[in-house]
């Protein structure tokens, strides 16, 4: 299963996080496969950059988002747009039937 978290980067003190698609049984800081995003809690307010079609893409072919980066991806809009694709998907393949 492919999984989307926070892979930690950046110096002592200085943290700074990766949003990445991941297989679910690989170590925390081993290989992934897609970088889609990043995290910076340090500044204030923080600083957050997603590419937004990639996530959805992720999300579309089944990731499943951490609790902190589901949380981050609706700071950005990202699942906002992810819904709402969704349900305009659906209702096209409803007036087709």
């Amino acid at each position: 299963m492919v999984k989307l978290r926070l892979r930690r980067m950046g110096a002592n003190d200085q943290p700074f996080y990766r949003i990445v698609a991941v297989d679910s049984r690989k170590k925390q800081v081993g290989k992934y496969i897609e970088s889609v995003g990043w995290y910076d809690p340090k500044p204030d307010p923080f600083k957050l950059n997603v590419d937004t079609e990639r996530a959805i893409y992720w999300l579309s072919v089944g990731a499943q988002p951490t609790d902190t980066v589901r949380s981050l991806l609706r700071k950005a809009g990202v699942l906002q747009i992810w819904h709402e694709r969704k349900l305009e998907a659906a209702k096209t393949e409803k007036t087709e039937e």
